[in-house]
């Protein structure tokens, strides 16, 4: 719970005390065509819309430290009975007031958080549950490495392209609880506590996640949370000033986390901090209905995970993709602005993939609108690894405000697949890969054929920076090399004069070097 003076954000635009609260809604006359010495009914309005807008909404601006909203509740409240002869309340105003904060209450379970694919750094799949930081200082579970990746992510201009979270995974705590049954850090890897460390993110311009588990143990075997242990955890991560927790289901039963996972998240938006809240439920239920509820996920959390953990090898990287498309009708219309499904960590700048396989990755996941947390180790990362993981285009295509996930649209007999993602403004991206192990292979194909039919595009390919434009009818072909990938940012239809003099493509067309200020989509 939150105590204290009003949260401040900077920019502040939403202390809410009660004051400012009344006088940023009556600086709001031009917006709703009022004046301030409106009737009593307006000056209720006033503050119910800014109260609405505060805690529903997420004022831009305070994505740090969200205002709670059951402090909202009664600062309205408050507020109106200690003024209610100044602006006439009458006791059904003040009804009114407390039915409407009930239901914004009601309705706060959408925190406002994640409205596009999250973006970070986690620790699990490369440094897994390493904790001998005698032996291996530099890449144990410890406060230094965390602080290490946030300097990178902070210096390396990863943070300005969104790569903003970092997140703990399991293995950071103590053994035990301490005597008031609280989680506690462990104290020779974390001496500075969690809370320190999250202080050390926001100074930096990130955010700290933290790793629990909905059971009796984590799958690590520290300390889990028990369901009479919800709240209590809840509240220690708000107070820590933690930004994410991923909520683990080891050691656990369907009953457990049936009840577990919900409650953790009324629990987190109780705590008045916004929190986003990463749900492994569906991978221990199969990932699919009946026994999974995408419509109570979405409503619950801001990200899940459907399926096994990754590991470092292209065999884990296509059974995850190939488990997703298969069941894209199932999944896809789950994900959208708040919640996304989550085929785990990109493995990217690590071992096992190529940089073809690499690039395969990355553009997948990008279509799937899947989170981007990269588990590698970014001091050591090569140039070739960064590249493909800064692409701006490529970036942009996964932030696409839209949220909509994309989809297998054909899979030839010939080893190509092709992905569609439909993109804002009438753009959208397409993804042709290769299931072949031999040689590139020249695949023909018109846009007709994948239902573009308006005329003519223009398409950037993200990876080797060429474009191209192409009429709808016409055969274009790609030359994708073995479990790589060619991706296409394609522009919505435009007249020929558009192009700047660039020729209509006639026939089988192939990507040229071009203007690529003019190519790339404005927006980066």
């Amino acid at each position: 719970m939150y105590v204290g003076s009003a949260p401040v954000c900077s920019p502040s635009p939403c202390n809410c005390v009660p004051d400012q609260l009344m006088a940023r809604a009556l600086s709001r006359d031009h917006r709703y065509h009022v004046t301030s010495t409106s009737s009593s009914i307006t000056s209720f309005f006033y503050i119910y819309i800014c109260f609405i807008e505060t805690t529903v909404h997420n004022i831009k601006g305070c994505d740090e430290l969200g205002a709670p909203t059951f402090l909202l509740s009664f600062t309205v409240q408050r507020y109106l009975w200690t003024r209610r002869r100044t602006l006439g309340v009458t006791k059904m105003h003040l009804a009114v007031a407390i039915f409407a904060s009930a239901l914004v209450l009601t309705l706060a379970l959408d925190n406002g958080l994640m409205r596009t694919p999250p973006m970070g750094w986690l620790a699990w799949e490369r440094y897994r549950c390493d904790i001998d930081c005698e032996r291996d200082p530099k890449n144990c579970i410890s406060e230094n490495l965390f602080k290490d990746m946030a300097d990178r992510l902070s210096e390396d201009g990863w943070r300005e392209l969104g790569y903003v979270y970092v997140n703990i995974d399991d293995c950071w705590s103590s053994m035990e609880r301490d005597k008031q049954g609280r989680l506690q850090a462990d104290p020779k890897r974390f001496p500075g506590g969690i809370a320190n460390l999250a202080r050390y993110m926001h100074d930096r311009g990130l955010k700290l996640g933290i790793y629990g588990d909905m059971g009796t143990h984590t799958c690590g075997g520290y300390p889990g949370t028990n369901l009479d242990q919800i709240e209590t955890d809840a509240q220690t991560f708000a107070d820590w000033g933690v930004d994410m927790l991923k909520l683990d289901g080891c050691y656990s039963n369907e009953s457990v986390q049936a009840e577990g996972y919900p409650r953790m998240s009324k629990a987190l938006n109780a705590t008045g901090r916004r929190i986003a809240y990463s749900c492994s439920w569906p991978a221990y239920q199969g990932g699919l209905p009946p026994k999974v509820n995408y419509t109570q996920l979405g409503e619950i959390c801001n990200l899940w995970r459907n399926y096994g953990d990754i590991q470092d090898s292209w065999d884990s990287v296509l059974s995850i993709s190939d488990w997703f498309f298969k069941n894209q009708d199932i999944v896809g219309p789950a994900a959208g602005p708040g919640k996304w499904n989550d085929p785990d960590m990109l493995i990217i700048g690590n071992f096992g993939l190529s940089t073809d396989q690499s690039r395969s990755q990355m553009a997948l996941w990008a279509i799937m609108a899947a989170p981007l947390f990269m588990s590698n180790d970014l001091r050591t990362i090569s140039s070739g690894a960064r590249a493909i993981l800064q692409n701006k285009a490529i970036i942009r295509i996964s932030q696409d405000p839209m949220g909509v996930q994309g989809k297998r649209l054909l899979k030839d007999k010939c080893g190509i697949d092709v992905y569609w993602r439909p993109l804002s403004d009438n753009g959208s991206a397409l993804v042709f890969f290769s299931r072949r192990n031999d040689m590139p292979y020249r695949y023909q194909i018109s846009l007709s054929k994948l239902n573009y039919t308006t005329g003519l595009y223009k398409m950037y390919e993200v990876f080797m920076g060429k474009v191209g434009t192409v009429e709808d009818t016409s055969e274009f072909t790609v030359s994708v090399n073995p479990s790589g990938v060619v991706m296409l940012y394609v522009f919505p239809p435009v007249k020929h004069r558009q192009f700047h003099g660039n020729a209509k493509l006639h026939g089988p067309a192939h990507f040229h070097h071009h203007d690529l200020d003019n190519a790339i989509p404005p927006v980066l």
